[in-house]
């Protein structure tokens, strides 16, 4: 079923439709998650299987966030031409079934290959789940119902994933059957989501606040036309940088520099997972009555001071505390910058291929080369000074996002030709 447009209005929207497809564009989400995340509580034990080195788990890791990035790149210019259901739903199929061919992996060259090809798999369904949401939801609730796609995404992988990775090893006779086990949920999300989930291409719908919107075919590059997407790749580097800097090198400043125990380390890391959690449950809310912009700038801004924070402190408690408040403040920016900002600024035709190239820049340039960075900066510097980097981000973060054009369709009212044509012009350089 091929969606063109649709009323805005409440009284028209399909609301039984909207929740059956945020459920289950979150469920696969989060089966996303799961499949990325819990390799790494695994690895002591399939590195003494595999005789891995140290260097060996870090190309593992890096070959699927490289493939991730690259695939976000492109997969959203395909679905903008042949639509969501047909890149979705064979994402789901693969990433279930390379998540379970894991688990046969005998070398680390097929891990390697194994996991580069489920990063394919799993940047082609992530932009573009954040894409179908938005365009499933009512523009009321875009964000708060984005926020529960992430939210599962973060449930699993950073809370609940180690702990449901390592308590599995108890109760099968190897790691490669936790592998095949947490696949097979995947399949079925797939078959519900050919039941239920609607194609679309750019639903108009989803753009009824964007004076920009037409129903014709644009060249990708028409996306750098556009101000909040210029501005959205910085945005959204600075917001991966914060993340997957915080992620990679907290624990080895908490147990090397702080001094606490692997024990209390686990603790205070565990505050990052739910704050995140938290943070994807009640921020977006705020993004949809107060708009985007100023709950962007909130976020970068209460990252900056919350992570200053952290760094002077030491008892785990209050360790934990601004963990949680750093996370919850990442979230802020993430349920924004990722696919709201992106998809609201740029016509209906070019709405995957914009969340799919600001996606893609991201998790290469945040997600690979920051955490390369502060590993750099750790090396020569000491650890303390790794958050350097993150600290950066999050001010030059907030200074790119003062030049965001608002677009929740709470606050963007333009009711004459004339507002629209002057909205489109600041948006969007003319040739």
């Amino acid at each position: 079923m091929q969606i063109t447009n649709q009323s805005a209005g409440q009284g028209n929207w399909d609301t039984g439709y909207e929740w059956k497809a945020i459920s289950l564009l979150a469920t696969g989400f989060a089966l996303v998650g799961i499949d990325r995340m819990v390799i790494s509580p695994l690895f002591p034990v399939i590195q003494k299987d595999l005789n891995l080195t140290y260097q060996d788990i870090g190309n593992i890791s890096a070959a699927l966030a490289l493939a991730w990035g690259l695939t976000s790149l492109f997969v959203g210019r395909v679905s903008d031409r042949i639509g969501r259901r047909k890149v979705l739903i064979p994402a789901v199929i693969a990433y279930s079934l390379l998540g379970g061919l894991t688990g046969l992996a005998t070398s680390v060259g097929m891990l390697l290959v194994i996991r580069a090809l489920l990063g394919v798999a799993e940047g082609a369904y992530a932009p573009l789940s954040n894409v179908a949401a938005i365009e499933a939801s009512h523009p009321s609730r875009r964000v708060r119902n984005l926020g529960f796609v992430l939210f599962g995404y973060t449930l699993l992988s950073m809370a609940f994933g180690p702990i449901i990775a390592t308590q599995l090893l108890d109760f099968l006779p190897s790691w490669r059957w936790v592998f095949i086990l947490v696949a097979l949920p995947g399949f079925i999300v797939a078959w519900l989501l050919y039941r239920v989930l609607r194609d679309t291409q750019g639903s108009l719908a989803t753009h009824e606040s964007n004076p920009q919107v037409t129903a014709q075919r644009l060249p990708w590059t028409q996306i750098l036309r556009y101000r909040n997407i210029r501005l959205n790749l910085v945005a959204v580097f600075c917001m991966m940088t914060c993340l997957f800097v915080v992620a990679a090198m907290m624990p080895n400043y908490l147990t090397d520099h702080v001094k606490l125990s692997v024990q209390q380390m686990g603790f205070v890391m565990s505050g990052f997972g739910f704050g995140a959690c938290a943070g994807y449950l009640f921020m977006p809310a705020l993004s949809d009555r107060f708009g985007r912009k100023p709950t962007v700038l909130a976020g970068f801004l209460g990252t900056l001071i919350s992570l200053w924070m952290l760094l002077q402190s030491g008892e785990p408690a209050q360790l934990f505390f601004w963990m949680f408040v750093v996370a919850c403040f990442v979230a802020a920016m993430s349920s924004n910058l990722v696919a709201p900002i992106t998809v609201e600024s740029v016509p209906a035709s070019l709405s995957g291929t914009a969340a799919g190239v600001v996606n893609g820049v991201g998790e290469i340039v945040g997600g690979a080369l920051a955490p390369v960075g502060a590993g750099f900066v750790a090396d020569h510097y000491g650890i303390q000074q790794a958050f350097t980097v993150a600290l950066i981000a999050s001010g030059l973060g907030f200074l790119i996002s003062l030049f965001f054009i608002e677009t929740a369709p709470s606050r963007t009212r333009l009711k004459s030709g004339v507002e629209a044509r002057q909205a489109e012009l600041m948006a969007r350089e003319e040739p």
